[in-house]
């Protein structure tokens, strides 16, 4: 399939991903690709491959700081990591999390995280979770310029709130879910995220919307795909989630080199002749 701002959408090679590629992903039937980078190496790669964006998340909270959860992570541990996803990608978009506490304030504390992660970490757009209780933030964030992802369904930043790793919109939450993403269209976002919702929800969702849905453990029945891309190479520590595929082992391919390594160090082996410099 061709990529988001591919084909006659590119004048040049490498153009850049922008909101209006997601539109025209959804009303062309192009499924919209995703993963989340903390870090330029990653981030080049991902580009180099043309994922069409590239989410810096607060699971940087789990997957780079060690933390338990994702809401003790900051907006100032986030916005370097920032900094480095958008300066390695050349065509991906560049969406900013942002973290719990950065937002809930209102409208205006909402708007100046946003204003960060434009100014200090060159993003090009920025997440935040909540439906309903969210659409006056996401309003003022797009009224001031600055495209906004929204998140709806299983919203980490409010694990607690939710009683833990629950999937959203069953039963009677169908209609709670779909009024939550028909506040963040109207408030502005440019597509919304569906975090563990049942597929046909999120397909009920998707025929609702006018903006692109990408899922996250909300089946196949949207416009996109996303996952944290330490889950889906196998590089991750613990329980994986349902809805991932892993796509490699990166933790057994790096526990061989190391292994290897640490062997060859041991023995002598490394370094040899070819490894030195003469004098």
């Amino acid at each position: 399939m061709t990529p988001v701002g591919s084909a006659h959408d590119r004048a040049v090679p490498r153009k850049r991903v922008r909101t209006r590629h997601f539109q025209n992903a959804k009303e062309n039937g192009i499924p919209i690709v995703g993963l989340t980078s903390y870090d330029m190496l990653s981030a080049a790669i991902f580009d180099a491959a043309d994922i069409d964006f590239l989410l810096v998340g607060d699971s940087a909270g789990n997957n780079v700081f060690g933390n338990e959860t994702t809401l003790s992570v900051t907006v100032d541990q986030l916005i370097p990591l920032t900094r480095a996803v958008a300066g390695a990608a050349k065509r991906a978009l560049v969406v900013a999390d942002m973290p719990f506490g950065s937002y809930e304030g209102g409208p205006d504390d909402a708007l100046r995280t946003a204003v960060r992660f434009m100014k200090e970490a060159n993003a090009h757009a920025v997440k935040l979770e909540g439906g309903v209780r969210s659409a006056a933030q996401i309003r003022r964030i797009v009224d001031a310029g600055v495209p906004v992802m929204g998140h709806i369904g299983f919203t980490p930043q409010s694990e607690h709130g939710l009683g833990g790793h629950i999937i959203q919109g069953r039963g009677d939450g169908a209609e709670a879910l779909l009024a939550d993403a028909h506040a963040v269209e109207d408030a502005g976002a440019f597509a919304v995220v569906l975090e563990m919702v049942p597929s046909d929800i999120a397909g009920r969702v998707t025929k609702e919307l006018r903006i692109p849905t990408i899922s996250v453990g909300a089946g196949p029945n949207t416009d996109g795909q996303l996952l944290v891309w330490t889950d889906f190479a196998g590089f991750s520590q613990g329980r994986t989630p349902r809805f991932v595929k892993q796509y490699a082992n990166l933790t057994q391919v790096l526990t061989d080199a190391v292994t290897a390594f640490r062997a060859d160090v041991a023995s002598g082996a490394y370094p040899a002749p070819e490894h030195e410099y003469e004098g």
